[in-house]
């Protein structure tokens, strides 16, 4: 492995990979579907960049940042790593959307658990050959 290895694997990050959803309660896999950018993507680089600004800009004048305003910050981040998706919502698509997706991951904490353990294991972003 060189650096251009290394380089090939953050763009093929970007392109990012599949992670269905599994119900936590069967262990089966449900019709929810996420696409996600791996940890060394630029897309994920540039999410956390932003979160940090946004931080900055939250904290008051005491340097602080209330735990609201960083919960919704760090889901924020998390949804902008989702490329795109497959999930529905009383049988319609429902539309991609990072409003959406903070929705889903709000709704359900055990998504949002999937979602982010998948987005932060380079395993699953090897490369494809």
């Amino acid at each position: 492995m060189d650096l251009s290895d290394v380089l090939a694997n953050v763009a093929d990050q970007d392109r990012g990979r599949e992670l269905a959803i599994v119900n936590p309660w069967t262990g089966e896999i449900t019709d929810m579907k996420f696409w996600i950018a791996g940890p060394d993507s630029d897309t994920q680089r540039r999410a956390r960049i932003e979160m940090m600004d946004e931080l900055a800009d939250a904290a008051g004048s005491d340097g602080k940042v209330s735990s609201e305003v960083r919960e919704a910050a760090r889901l924020t981040c998390l949804a902008k790593c989702v490329l795109r998706w497959d999930v529905s919502e009383g049988g319609r698509q429902l539309p991609f959307s990072q409003k959406n997706i903070v929705r889903v991951f709000r709704a359900g904490a055990w998504i949002q658990a999937q979602v982010d353990g998948f987005a932060g294991d380079r395993a699953q972003f090897g490369s494809e050959a």
